[in-house]
Formats: structure tokens, C-alpha cells, sequence
């Protein structure tokens, strides 16, 4: 009597940066098998992949071990594979990889094709939020964001959440934060309601209103209030916590920037690229564009498609005394240091900042513990774990110019997953440290 063929996914349902394990048993020993997967996501968008496998002698398949066949979605020993190589099933359909509803579930269809069966069928559920997390929207003090509260009485170390050029509120980082046992804010600065529709001339006395207001308001943990912020978030978490290191206790940068810079794709358009970003107390900060010998827009203006902002960013950083004017003063910040970088990206040289940034810490003799994950392979697109990271090639959010994030499917979902483990980790750390200084 033969055995069933069984499809088995385990963990069925958890949160999304939890592998899971993917097989098939009951297979004739050597079959060839298709595998397809399918998740509805952002506006009612689905993604799909499909990788071809064969059993081994025991009639098993099994993707932690077992590489696709050729002409499959994905290549090489992955086993979430059929989930960062899918692609929207609609060619140009939206690249939002979440649910349209903050901290909803991602539920995944995974189905097993056999020559001459029947289709066999498992579902994946990749959880936002852990049981008992709360979301409260934040409308006070000019403030426009989302508080997202783990379950359990706290109180709770926090971790403000700013996103990147394409500006609003990234919900999905906080949840995940929340999920792991932080209070989260995630901040919206502009793209946000009620806010401006660009990034330029953003005053920075609204994160230092947030920060105080996080304080005041959640008394967090030991005091802890870390800065969370991606590629333009980045470079502001830095900044902020360069600016007002006493309401500062980490800072984690994703691909973030060592110089300030100019307003670039999220400007106003009537204020121009090279406008500022950042205000403060009626100040602009200074960016590196300004009164740069040698910075030209000419890479990326003429550049090849897809093109790469990136390399109109380097010429940027021939002027030695225009980076140094606008270099962030991250010897200031008064705690542990992340920095997550990519070597290949395409928006900005962010393993390059990275490393700017670690070498003025050091000889600055920063006393805490300073850290830069890079992965040579990566684009800019080193954020979440477990979600599509083919969608290399797309128009910015603001100025609409189409351009290229760099890096590979396989590597971007490589480092999606490596940082969060790495934020988490040092995440933990941190907040140990501030513990025992704390109570000694």
C-alpha cells in the first residue's frame, strides 16, 4: 500500500520572520513535482512564483535542503524561496507587499502540481502581529503616526519608526517591533495626513515633539527609546541622534546616509532637488549639494536604464569640504550604533556611508558599541524579512523617475533576513546595557 502524498508546511501560522519548513512526502522516488505559491497583497494584487523539484530516494522533497530545478522561480537551497521570488501575477500592478490593512496577516496558498493528480494544497500565514498586540492612531502635537503596543502590562522599551523617501507610515515595521516586545511610533513626516506631500523643508522639532512626547507619554523600560529609520529615515535617525542625543538610546540605521542631503526625489517640485530636507529652528541644515565643486546630477540625469541614483550621489563625495560641512556629527549620539548597509545599491552608496560613519566613530573614541552589517550583494532595498525582493526596477513614489534599487532577488532577501536577526540581537543588548547602568 502506498504512502499518501503529503504536503507539510510547519510552522502553518507565525510571524513573518519565522522560517518555516516546506515538504513533500509519498513521492515516487525521483518524481519531478511543480510547487506554486500565491499571496494576495496591498491593493488586492497577487504574487506568484512557481520552482519545479525532485524527490529524492525516498520519494521527499523538502526546500531547507533540495534546489529548485533549472527555469524555476529561484535558485539554489532557499527555504522561503517561494515567497521573495514571487511576482505581482499582473505585469506593472502594485509593488506593496503588504496587506492594505495596518498589521494584517499575509496568507499564502502553496500548491503542489503532480502529472496526472490532483492538485494538493497548504497554507502559509505570515502574522504581523503577535497575539495581544494593539495599534492606536496618533494625532496629538501635530504628531501623525501609529502606536503600536505589545500585549503584557509593560512597561515596554520603545522604538520610534520613521520611513524613507517615499515618505507615510510604516506600519508593518511597527507591528513587527511590537510583535517582538517593543513599543513602537511609527512617524509619519510627510506622505502622511494632514502633512506635507514632500520632504523638503522638514522641521526637525517634530521628531524631538515625538521623542519628548514617547518619554512623557509610555515612560518606556529603563528609559529606552531607540531610533529606527530607513535610507532618508536613516540618514534622519542619525541626525536626530546626533541633534538631541539625551532623548536618544540607539540608533539602527537601515541603508542610511553619512551626509545630509538635499531634498533629491522628494522635493517640491517648485523648491527643486537640491532644496533642503531638514529645518531646524528656522535653519536649514546644511546638505552636501551646497557649494559642491564636483557634485553632478549628470550619472543619473543621462544615464543608462535602469538608471542608478547612486552614481550621481558619488560625485557628490569628491568634495572633501562640502562633506565635511554636511557630514552628520554621529560622534554626538550618546549610544550603540547599527548600521545595516548594502554594496550594491542602487539609490545611494550606503556601505560606503556606513563605513564613513563607523571610521568617525572610532576616532571619536565612541564608547558604545558600534556595529555595520553589510552585504556586498544587496541593494537598497535591505528592509523586511520574508516578502518579494524582485521588484528591482521602479518609479519613486514622489517623483515618479524610474530607477533601480541594485542587488539581486537572492541577496536583498538573504540580507532582509540577516538584518532583522541582527536588529533584534542588538536591540536586545542595548536595552541590557541601559538596564544595568539603570540599576547597578
Amino acid at each position: 500500500m502506498s504512502t499518501p502524498v503529503r504536503l507539510h508546511i510547519s510552522p502553518a501560522e507565525a510571524l513573518i520572520d519565522v522560517p518555516r519548513q516546506i515538504q513533500v512526502q509519498g513521492l515516487r522516488p525521483g518524481e519531478a513535482i511543480t510547487l506554486q505559491s500565491r499571496t494576495v497583497r496591498g491593493p488586492g494584487v497577487a504574487w506568484v512564483a512557481t520552482a519545479r523539484y525532485q524527490a529524492d530516494a525516498a520519494g521527499q522533497v523538502d526546500l531547507g535542503r533540495d534546489a529548485p530545478l533549472p527555469g524555476s522561480a529561484y535558485e539554489g537551497v532557499d527555504a522561503m524561496g517561494l515567497i521573495w521570488a514571487q511576482v505581482p501575477e499582473q505585469p506593472g500592478a502594485s509593488r506593496e507587499v503588504f496587506g492594505a490593512e495596518p498589521g494584517a496577516a499575509l496568507h499564502t496558498r502553496i500548491t503542489l502540481l503532480r502529472e496526472g493528480q490532483p492538485a494538493l494544497e497548504a497554507s502559509l500565514v505570515q502574522q504581523l502581529a503577535a497575539p495581544g498586540v494593539q495599534r492606536r492612531e496618533i494625532r496629538e502635537h501635530g504628531l501623525v503616526g501609529s502606536l503600536w503596543t505589545p500585549a503584557g502590562p509593560g512597561p515596554h522599551p520603545a522604538v520610534l519608526v520613521l520611513n524613507g523617501s517615499g515618505g507615510g507610515i510604516n506600519e508593518a515595521r511597527g507591528v513587527l517591533y511590537a510583535s517582538r516586545g517593543y513599543t513602537a511610533l511609527a512617524l509619519g513626516y510627510f506622505k502622511a495626513p494632514g502633512l506635507s506631500d514632500y520632504i523638503s523643508n522638514t522641521p526637525l522639532e517634530y521628531f524631538e515633539t515625538a521623542l519628548h512626547w514617547m518619554h512623557r507619554t509610555l515612560q518606556p523600560a529603563h528609559g529606552f527609546v531607540a531610533l529606527s529609520g530607513q535610507s532618508r529615515g536613516g540618514e534622519l535617525v542619525l541626525l536626530l541622534g546626533s541633534m538631541f542625543p539625551d532623548l536618544v538610546s540607539a540608533v539602527v540605521g537601515y541603508v542610511p546616509s553619512a551626509v545630509v542631503n538635499c531634498a533629491q526625489n522628494a522635493c517640491d517640485p517648485a523648491l527643486g532637488r537640491e532644496g533642503w530636507a531638514w529645518l531646524y529652528q528656522g535653519r536649514p541644515i546644511p546638505h552636501v549639494w551646497e557649494n559642491n565643486r564636483h557634485a553632478t546630477w549628470a550619472p543619473w540625469d543621462e544615464g543608462p536604464e535602469p538608471r542608478r541614483h547612486t552614481n550621481a550621489l558619488l560625485t557628490s563625495l569628491r568634495d572633501a569640504e562640502a562633506v565635511e560641512r554636511a557630514r552628520i556629527r554621529v560622534e554626538r549620539i550618546q549610544g550603540p550604533v547599527l548600521l545595516l548597509t548594502a554594496g550594491d545599491d542602487g539609490s545611494w552608496p550606503s556601505s560606503l556611508y556606513g563605513r564613513m560613519v563607523v571610521d568617525h566613530l572610532a576616532q571619536a573614541g565612541h564608547p558604545w558599541p558600534v556595529q555595520q552589517l553589510d552585504w556586498p550583494g544587496a541593494g537598497h532595498s535591505v528592509l523586511f524579512p520574508t516578502v518579494p525582493t524582485t521588484q528591482l526596477v521602479y518609479a519613486h513614489p514622489v517623483s515618479g523617475r524610474l530607477s533601480t534599487t541594485g542587488g539581486s532577488p537572492a541577496a536583498n532577501a538573504q540580507a532582509d533576513q540577516a538584518s532583522w536577526a541582527g536588529v533584534l540581537a542588538f536591540l536586545q543588548q542595548a536595552v541590557a546595557a541601559q538596564a544595568d547602568h539603570a540599576h547597578p
